[in-house]
């Protein structure tokens, strides 16, 4: 049996307080001291409690160190980091089907979906549902010519997180504009390809869809139209024997008896020298999330400098790690939570920059460090190397949108 310490209770309180989480930022910011049970007021015999603030904000940091106001270059990179926030909702999205369920009348009324006899029942005005209210707030009753809908709302992570900045901001970093600065935009679009058959078979199940009967009677004018298709087509340019032949193999009954894999362009091939025209087209599949990969380079002039570039690449690693959990030495929790996200801007003596792209919230996917990159390891007498290159990677977190271009976060540049 474990033998937990008398004040095991306080312990675990303060390890998971606020005043705790505070004490370790500050101890980065400082000689990387942990804070300890015995200094903290839980030790005390009057317990209490630090107020909660909702981020703990850190000093910004800037490098290089300027030593006056004529070392302070004009163009600068700023990294804000920001504790992600999950949407209100859970998923970010929310759809509501309308004209789709009932509920039966009392307080615990069973809630269903229409059926086509419902349907009908509405229709003739055999029953009458009530179904909400209306823009008055009259009682609303769904008639049965009402179609079924969806109500969409979403909200994305770069809106959600943008709008609160400044309470989600954890700390600022100042660099130097990277010396190979790109951006690259794209979107996807792929090849797609169908023939007059499958057009015609698409257009027969779309007059099916169309029609003012749901339910079995939709079911029966489908079967009816791909009945149609496959027995009476007429191909125009082959003769009777192979539109036969094409007649087989739509429908499947001839070759598939056979267990034969007979396509209608293979019977046309065959017996024609022809192919079906496939109507080939590109067309637009999907967007893409842009990348963004920077090198900075570090060349510490003194003790000061040399801490604020430890202290930039410790705070990046920190923020770039999920979370498992409340600190107590290891990573314990059932569940891992998000790494923190970052805003990115080029400024020019202090206001966006007129030319250079604008950014999304980024998460930082990548980073490495190159300790050596003076070629050989060298340092100081402090240990710092004398030349440090790092490299990160940064992936938006939404694509771009044409309507991005016309909002006031795109910038006075060139835009996303």
């Amino acid at each position: 049996m474990v033998n937990y310490p008398p004040n095991y209770k306080e312990q675990e309180s303060y390890y998971a307080s606020q005043e705790y989480k505070d004490g370790v930022e500050k101890a980065l910011e400082t000689n990387n001291k942990l804070p300890t049970f015995e200094e903290s007021v839980y030790a005390s015999k009057g317990k209490r409690t630090t107020p909660r603030r909702r981020v703990q904000k850190m000093a910004p940091l800037s490098y290089p160190v300027a030593s006056g106001p004529s070392q302070r270059t004009g163009d600068r990179l700023v990294i804000k980091c920001l504790q992600f926030e999950p949407p209100a909702l859970g998923t970010g999205a929310n759809v509501t089907a309308t004209n789709l369920f009932k509920k039966e009348p009392g307080p615990n009324g069973k809630v269903t979906v229409y059926n086509a006899e419902d349907r009908k029942k509405i229709k003739s005005g055999e029953i009458k549902i009530r179904n909400g209210t209306d823009a008055k707030g009259n009682a609303k009753f769904y008639d049965g010519n009402e179609k079924i809908g969806l109500e969409f709302s979403v909200t994305d992570a770069n809106s959600r997180m943008s709008k609160d900045s400044s309470k989600l901001m954890k700390y600022l970093i100042e660099l130097p504009i990277p010396q190979d600065l790109t951006d690259s935009n794209s979107v996807t679009w792929g090849e797609d390809r169908a023939n007059a058959i499958e057009l015609a078979a698409l257009s027969a199940a779309q007059e099916a869809m169309a029609g003012e009967d749901l339910g079995e009677g939709m079911i029966q004018s489908g079967q009816a139209a791909v009945t149609a298709l496959t027995a009476g087509v007429e191909i125009p340019g082959l003769n009777p024997d192979t539109q036969g032949a094409v007649r087989a193999a739509l429908s499947g009954a001839a070759v598939g008896a056979l267990g034969s894999n007979v396509s209608p362009q293979s019977v046309i091939s065959r017996s024609t020298g022809q192919i079906l025209n496939n109507n080939l087209e590109l067309l637009f599949k999907g967007v893409n999330l842009r990348t963004f990969p920077y090198s900075i380079t570090f060349s510490p002039r003194s003790p000061t400098e040399a801490n604020v570039v430890k202290q930039i690449i410790r705070r990046l690693k920190a923020s770039m790690a999920p979370k498992a959990g409340e600190f107590n030495g290891s990573a314990q929790g059932i569940f891992i939570q998000s790494p923190d996200v970052f805003q990115l801007r080029f400024l020019k003596d202090d206001t966006d920059h007129p030319f250079l792209h604008a950014f999304k919230l980024c998460a930082l996917t990548g980073m490495s460090v190159n300790y050596t990159n003076a070629g050989t390891y060298t340092s100081y007498e402090d240990g710092t190397p004398v030349n440090i290159r790092m490299s990160l990677t940064f992936k938006e977190l939404n694509p771009i949108y044409h309507e991005d271009y016309q909002e006031s976060a795109a910038g006075p540049g060139v835009g996303y």
